[in-house]
């Protein structure tokens, strides 16, 4: 596996990598979770016909898809066209994303036997996403693209569960119940989700985001002895490539200070808590380290609410983020399929016209 950070281009001045670095962008950046997808019809109309998976593995449909919104809303990054659950249909296991359910597995994985039967990950099925990356890397000029993956927690309630859980109850369960199940569980998924960063990153994204989309089921102690460490693994095997690493959960106020020590270099806030509160707490929690980069966090719901109210809530969250030694414009989570596309492009231009 890759040790030393290969070529990428010098986008050093880029609003958001500058901004994710602490160093004062000319402009506030901002781009969205889900952009390339739902809420766009080029994307609805591109993706007739073509099951969620298929299109992740087609690196010209991928291309396309990441491109749309670059070009609709001229945001300040591409997010890379994928699924969280890439790298364990990569690695073989059998599951699929069902329409209006969302991930669905055909055997879950609840005992040590089914741990133990996990496969291994050929790189090579990894190989249309190297070469989607690379011809995105190629198309996006001084565009800044960033890699995605989700976190081993967010992926092993999938595979526990078997799709999306409210409670995830067989994923606790498993969790306090059989905790030398879970850790080697989540040692396998953390493989997995390094290698498929890796090869974005030898491919030549720019930044990475760790999604732990339900990292907010849980308590900050069981956070820390139950997760922590195997998202620490994740973002620690990135180190080599120098790119800012995003981590970012759902209702995670209360673990914010805990995913920023498991090596995030911008902390992804929902929209829950104030960024500047966010920033309070980061800093008491780590008095000592730098001061703290934060991305969101306006709430994807306001986007419904008419102009003047999405208006107001911007420039609210641009004036918090000032508390923040970096802020990243965003959403508190990703965009809603039935989100008018105009408001999004809206908020972009607002967004680069504050000081």
């Amino acid at each position: 596996m890759t040790t030393a950070s290969p070529v990428r281009r010098d986008l050093a001045n880029a609003p958001l990598l500058a901004a994710a670095r602490g160093l004062g962008p000319a402009r506030t950046p901002v781009w969205f979770m889900r952009q390339a997808g739902r809420s766009l019809p080029e994307y609805r109309k591109l993706r007739e016909g073509t099951p969620m998976l298929r299109a992740c593995f087609t690196p010209d449909m991928v291309v396309e898809v990441t491109m749309q919104p670059i070009r609709r809303h001229g945001v300040d990054a591409a997010i890379f066209f994928s699924d969280i659950v890439v790298p364990l249909k990569a690695a073989g296991i059998d599951l699929d994303i069902v329409p209006g359910t969302g991930p669905v597995v055909a055997k879950p994985v609840r005992d040590e036997k089914a741990v133990r039967e996990l496969p291994e990950l050929d790189l090579a099925n990894l190989d249309p996403i190297a070469e989607a990356v690379g011809l995105l890397v190629k198309e996006l000029g001084d565009v800044p693209l960033i890699g995605f993956a989700g976190a081993p927690f967010t992926l092993a309630s999938y595979l526990i569960e078997g799709g999306p859980s409210k409670h995830h109850e067989r994923t606790k369960a498993l969790m306090k119940a059989e905790p030398e199940v879970w850790h080697a569980l989540l040692a396998r998924i953390a493989d997995y989700t390094l290698d498929f960063l890796k090869v974005q990153l030898d491919a030549g994204v720019d930044a990475v985001q760790l999604f732990d989309s339900w990292a907010g089921a849980l308590s900050e102690k069981d956070y820390r002895e139950y997760v922590l460490p195997h998202s620490q693994r994740v973002l620690a095997g990135l180190a080599f490539a120098g790119v800012p690493r995003i981590h970012f959960g759902v209702g995670t106020a209360e673990l914010l200070p805990a995913m920023r020590e498991a090596g995030a270099d911008v902390v992804g806030v929902d929209w829950r808590l104030p960024l500047d509160e966010a920033v309070r707490r980061l800093e008491a929690a780590a008095p000592d380290a730098p001061k703290p980069v934060v991305q969101g966090n306006l709430d994807p719901a306001m986007l419904f609410a008419g102009w003047d109210v999405i208006e107001r809530e911007v420039r609210r969250i641009h004036a918090e983020g000032k508390a923040a030694a970096g802020h990243i414009f965003n959403l508190g989570h990703g965009v809603m399929p039935e989100t008018d596309p105009t408001m999004l492009t809206r908020v972009v231009e607002l967004v680069h016209s504050l000081s």
